[in-house]
């Protein structure tokens, strides 16, 4: 998908910078030429030679070069690339490109440029959460800029929260995904589908509730894959640890009856995706105050059967979707009882994956997957959750061309 593509990699300042690294090495094994920029910030943390070694290019630095600025070299670069991406991109990058200003080769660049922008953030979780930061991506979205991540974990400053740079492998992902767009691949255009996402809480009382260990990165992954492919994508999420898709619409959810209804509300859809992590069960009677702990004593509490979403919509007449896909994330015999779960929730597919503890799926960056349907299972290799999510596409529009 990348061959012959010619992208600007634009490094700006942040330990994160370290990754750039192995993103020009992923750009150049699927084909892709990869001009280096690099911002004086960028230097202190990884060295022109080992940019420029990656990349098989000379790393351009400075403004004022008389050799590459004797035939106006910023203009030439700005516009000579199919895609531009900056991985990392510094908060002080970003106000830049906010406010226009050009007083070094990475902002001018992209000052003069009309070539589309691919930005992945990287700072401090209080920068992210900054008003001014939060100002500029909005300014910046609005502007048709693209984001990929941040994510969300410990940083190297000792704290934990939004403002990770993505990997190299989501941001792979979403440079595949802008050229799709870009050729106007987008074999989804006017399909409606549904995507569940995330935990859901099932509340004890106000300060206790049940719930699973799900980031809901993979149903954002997919939501947003799906948006890039053309769809109209309606994503129903629970207490996500990721940031929602963009061009989705949103709807977000506490519990299971919450997210039901949320569900039946975007129906018809022509793919229902349920990539959400329901909990099973709930507290029957919810305490209006919190529960104080006695010396000696348990609390005692009844549990109830949440609704079956998946089954559900897989049992509907009329309304029910082309194609509806279930998740399950297993422990043990996976291929069991995936495929038992197929049979018993009457949908079409079934995204299987071990998710046990040694595995680090199950809130990572990484899935690995089989596939069931009813003539078979397809197993895949582990990757990035943002591959798998395009590889998951793909299969969804071959499906529904197929009839």
């Amino acid at each position: 998908m990348l061959v012959n593509r010619r992208i600007l990699l634009i490094i700006s300042g942040g330990i994160a910078a370290f990754k750039s690294l192995d993103l020009i090495r992923r750009m150049r094994e699927r084909g892709a030429s990869v001009t280096p920029v690099m911002t004086a910030a960028a230097a202190e943390f990884v060295t022109p030679l080992s940019v420029s070694a990656l990349a098989g290019q000379k790393v351009y630095q400075d403004l004022f070069n008389l050799t590459d600025e004797s035939e106006m070299g910023h203009i030439e670069l700005s516009r000579s690339a199919d895609l531009i991406v900056v991985a990392p991109a510094s908060a002080d990058l970003m106000a830049k490109m906010t406010t226009g200003l050009a007083n070094d080769l990475a902002s001018t660049l992209l000052l003069a440029t009309d070539t589309p922008v691919l930005i992945a953030p990287a700072m401090n979780v209080r920068m992210w959460d900054h008003p001014a930061t939060q100002r500029n991506i909005a300014t910046l979205r609005a502007d048709g800029i693209r984001f990929v991540g941040p994510n969300e974990g410990d940083m190297a400053c000792g704290e934990y929260g939004p403002g990770r740079m993505a990997e190299p492998m989501e941001i792979l992902a979403a440079i595949e995904q802008q050229f799709l767009q870009m050729d106007g691949a987008r074999p989804l255009n006017g399909k409606r589908i549904l995507v569940t996402s995330g935990p859901t809480h099932e509340p004890i009382d106000p300060v206790r509730y049940i719930a699973n260990r799900s980031s809901g990165a993979q149903g954002t992954a997919i939501a947003q894959a799906l948006v890039s492919a053309g769809a109209e994508v309606n994503f129903v999420t629970g207490q996500a640890a990721v940031a929602p898709p963009i061009g989705a619409k949103v709807t977000q959810v506490q519990t299971a009856k919450e997210m039901l209804e949320a569900v039946e509300a975007a129906l018809p859809c022509d793919v229902a995706i349920f990539a959400a992590a329901v909990a099973d069960w709930r507290v029957v009677s919810e305490n209006g105050s919190k529960i104080k702990k006695e010396k000696g004593k348990l609390p005692v509490l009844e549990f109830a059967e949440n609704p079956d979403i998946l089954s559900t919509v897989a049992h509907l007449g009329a309304e029910r979707p082309a194609l509806v896909i279930g998740f399950a994330a297993e422990t043990e015999n996976v291929l069991e009882n995936a495929r038992a779960k197929l049979d018993r929730k009457g949908c079409d597919w079934i995204i299987a994956n071990d998710v046990s503890p040694e595995t680090g799926i199950m809130g990572g960056s990484e899935n690995a997957i089989h596939l069931i349907r009813k003539e078979g299972v397809e197993s895949w290799d582990r990757m990035n959750k943002s591959e798998v999510a395009v590889h998951l596409v793909q299969k969804i529009a071959a499906a529904l061309s197929e009839g």
